[in-house]
């Protein structure tokens, strides 16, 4: 079976897609601001595709809104610490999973 990451083990890495996935790891590796139309540009998907992997995201507390004070029509998305943790902790059943494999 495989380990859960995300704090308390209430969120598996399994329930999360690869939009999410890529959405999370682009938060976290490169300097926001993070907007809806920038992340969905990055990421080569639709507009309504990243506010759904952001409202999933956000219902796991692994990213947050923020209403961006320049800009109110847009919203910006911020790094949350629960999303620091399962980020750190999937790395290393990346890692762990590749010496048991080489």
């Amino acid at each position: 079976m495989a380990k859960s990451c995300g704090g308390g083990g209430e969120t598996r890495s399994a329930e999360l897609v690869g939009t999410q996935i890529a959405l999370l790891l682009l938060v976290y590796m490169t300097k926001g601001p993070h907007t809806v139309r920038v992340l969905a540009k990055t990421l080569s998907v639709s507009k309504p595709a990243i506010t759904r992997a952001i409202d999933q995201l956000s219902d796991l507390e692994m990213v947050r809104r923020k209403p961006d004070e320049d800009d109110r029509r847009s919203i910006l998305v911020q790094r949350t610490v629960k999303g620091s943790f399962f980020l750190r902790e999937y790395g290393e059943i990346i890692f762990d999973t590749g010496k048991t494999i080489s």
